[in-house]
């Protein structure tokens, strides 16, 4: 039987010959990963010993990952505290793969487990974090679980009634234009399926665009395919993942790296060409309502926010520091700058492009979700407007119901910080 990538690998995963769209599974977990959110998991995962006479203890400390990121530094007690409580539950356990608010290990969950090696094609991966949809650019099967799962995952060592999904295979042919990039892409993605187009379903990219994507674009497309409401994104892995997890994740074992089959059945196909897309942005409420950037060009904007787990990598912020470089951001626009690791942080320390973007009128910040997740960090005012490359613009989304947020790509980022109004970066000189 011909099968997808995400219908192969769950079949390996669970030892079968093949599996079939609707099949329900027991899936062997490869690695779950939380972040803050470790603290309710906690709660969970003793109350699953209690009465039992057992101490509780998880499966396999080597799979478990945990990173502090939502809310770094704490902004407040009961966060510190959660810290707190996560950091004696590793010590216990004898988790392994833990990053603390440091400099050295520190940053977004979603950029930490690839640069660190911890993602491998084939891998089933589970998080507490709707994307962890991010690690299917590595080829693993990754998809977001709550609290209470995650729990019995730590327990167990797998996860219950997995429904095998169905797979939308997008393919994109062609270059990408000047100024036009993968944030670009996945918002068009996002446009055309809509936000529930995609339910219940995997998103699985091909195509010669694709094929020549670095894998920081990569994870983008995979990180928000959850917006379209798929369960998983994947690129099947190439020459690209292996580099990339050589390179620079440091990886040296053996990798298992497999593709669909060609005459595998999809619900759906959707053919993209490259070189026809021009920049993309998501408009207030929803990262469906996309529109060409002529459609919206102009916008007042009062704050510009870089990074997250979707655009906060080196290349993202080389893009940004070339268009800021000797100029300055436009009075009454305030751009904020939060790298996705330290690592990267570093790295851009020493390019150089930090400085740039310090000199523009940039304030750089430290790596953490700030004010994608809208607790603390670049809260906006009533009635004010944000530009930002995150990946949600919901009402509230950056902390304040009265305010708006559009979503967009590093590079209109960057051309509308010059301008104060939302600008085509191909305009830019």
């Amino acid at each position: 039987m011909a099968m997808t990538y995400v219908q192969k690998l769950l079949a390996k995963a669970c030892g079968q010959a093949t599996v079939e769209a609707g099949d329900i599974l027991e899936l062997p977990v490869h690695l779950a990963m939380s972040h803050e959110n470790a603290a309710l998991v906690i709660n969970q995962f003793n109350e699953i010993f209690k009465g039992t006479g057992r101490e509780p203890r998880v499966w396999d400390p080597e799979s478990i990952a945990i990173i502090f990121d939502h809310r770094v530094p704490p902004e407040s007690s009961k966060t510190a505290t959660n810290h707190k409580k996560t950091r004696e539950f590793v010590a216990t356990q004898g988790i392994t793969k833990f990053h603390d608010v440091r400099g050295d290990v520190g940053g977004i969950c979603h950029q930490i487990l690839p640069e660190n090696g911890y993602v491998r094609p084939g891998q089933v991966l589970v998080g507490t974090d709707s994307h962890t949809t991010t690690h299917g650019a590595l080829g693993a099967f990754a998809f977001g679980i709550g609290a209470t799962e995650m729990a019995a995952v730590w327990a167990l060592g797998s996860i219950m009634n997995i429904e095998v999904p169905g797979t939308i295979k997008v393919v994109v042919n062609g270059k990408f234009p000047e100024g036009v990039y993968a944030k670009d892409l996945i918002l068009n993605v996002i446009g055309l399926l809509s936000a529930e187009g995609a339910n219940f379903k995997v998103i699985e990219f091909h195509g010669e665009a694709i094929s020549n994507l670095p894998t920081s674009g990569r994870l983008v497309l995979c990180n928000m395919a959850v917006e379209a409401g798929a369960t998983a994104g994947v690129v099947p892995p190439d020459e690209e993942t292996v580099r990339y997890l050589r390179n620079e994740a440091g990886v040296e074992d053996d990798l298992d790296l497999f593709s669909p089959d060609a005459d595998a059945t999809y619900d759906q196909v959707v053919e993209i060409d490259a070189g026809k897309l021009d920049p993309q942005i998501a408009c207030p409420h929803t990262v469906d309502n996309i529109e060409s950037i002529g459609g919206v060009e102009g916008k007042r904007i009062n704050q510009i926010v870089v990074g997250s787990c979707t655009s906060g990598r080196l290349d993202d912020l080389e893009i940004v520091a070339k268009i800021l470089k000797g100029k300055q951001v436009a009075d009454g626009t305030r751009m904020l700058v939060f790298p996705a690791s330290w690592r990267i942080y570093t790295q851009a320390m020493e390019a150089g492009y930090l400085a740039d973007l310090i000199k523009a009128g940039a304030v750089v910040c430290n790596p953490g979700c700030g004010p994608c997740l809208g607790i603390h960090q670049g809260a906006l005012g009533d009635g004010e407007v944000a530009l930002a490359t995150t990946n949600r613009n919901f009402k509230g989304r950056m902390g304040n119901p009265g305010a708006d947020v559009f979503l967009c790509s590093p590079a209109v980022a960057a051309a509308s910080a010059l301008t104060g109004v939302i600008t085509d970066p191909r305009e830019v000189n």
